[in-house]
């Protein structure tokens, strides 16, 4: 069950066959450098239904993050608000106490 599965040698691609260059062809001053080519690597193309999601994907981060934030800003402002109030109802309190001596 948690062996891994190979696939068949026969659904693997050929290698890709590459003629063999004759001496009389290849100059004798070439480098290793310039015979190796770049490597091809495949273009993306952006369809406008990758666009689309895209753009609604980004739009959905945004939305997340700004929405964390905005409830992190909140949690912090209360909480200040709720320490703020306990201070002056304690400086009530200590203050009728000083008041009555």
């Amino acid at each position: 069950m948690f062996t891994p599965k190979y696939p068949t040698p026969d659904t693997a691609p050929p290698p890709a066959a590459s003629a063999p260059a004759s001496a009389a062809n290849t100059p004798a001053t070439t480098s290793p450098a310039s015979v190796m080519q770049a490597p091809v690597r495949p273009t993306v193309q952006i369809t406008p239904g990758t666009a689309v999601a895209l753009v609604g994907g980004g739009t959905a981060v945004v939305l997340v993050v700004g929405a964390v934030l905005v409830s992190m800003l909140l949690a912090v402002a209360i909480t200040a608000m709720s320490v703020a109030v306990c201070a002056v109802v304690l400086r009530s309190l200590l203050s009728d106490v000083n008041k009555q001596r």
